[in-house]
């Protein structure tokens, strides 16, 4: 079973910037795609960014231009580049693969990283 545990969220000002990250455990991380979503209080999960094994990125028009995903499969980590960040980005974030990949393999939902965008 494929396990994830997500890092670097904080509280940061309108504006500010946060890298997070993402371990992956397991030895064929490399070929899949990967995805960061996020869950703010009261809302759904959505997704914020994708990543496939071979670098191709896709984002929502609400984080795009803003978010950056990329991907480490020396280090099994995926990351989440977030800058210019907004009141309205405040969110557990969490990774995982995408949802048919997610339900084959087995994957879990890791604790998420808490990001706090206030001034």
């Amino acid at each position: 079973q494929v396990q994830f545990v997500e890092s670097g969220g904080g509280l940061v000002q309108p504006g500010g910037s946060l890298r997070l990250s993402c371990a992956a455990s397991g030895r064929i991380f490399s070929i899949y795609a990967m995805n960061w979503y996020r869950q703010a209080p009261g809302k759904q999960r959505e997704l914020v960014a994708a990543i496939t094994s071979g670098g191709t990125t896709n984002y929502p028009d609400s984080v795009k231009g803003r978010f950056t995903i990329s991907r480490d499969n020396a280090k099994n980590t995926v990351y989440l580049q977030m800058n210019s960040l907004k009141p309205e980005d405040t969110a557990v974030y969490y990774c995982n693969f995408p949802p048919a990949l997610r339900t084959s393999l087995k994957a879990s939902w890791g604790q998420g990283t808490q990001v706090t965008v206030s001034s």
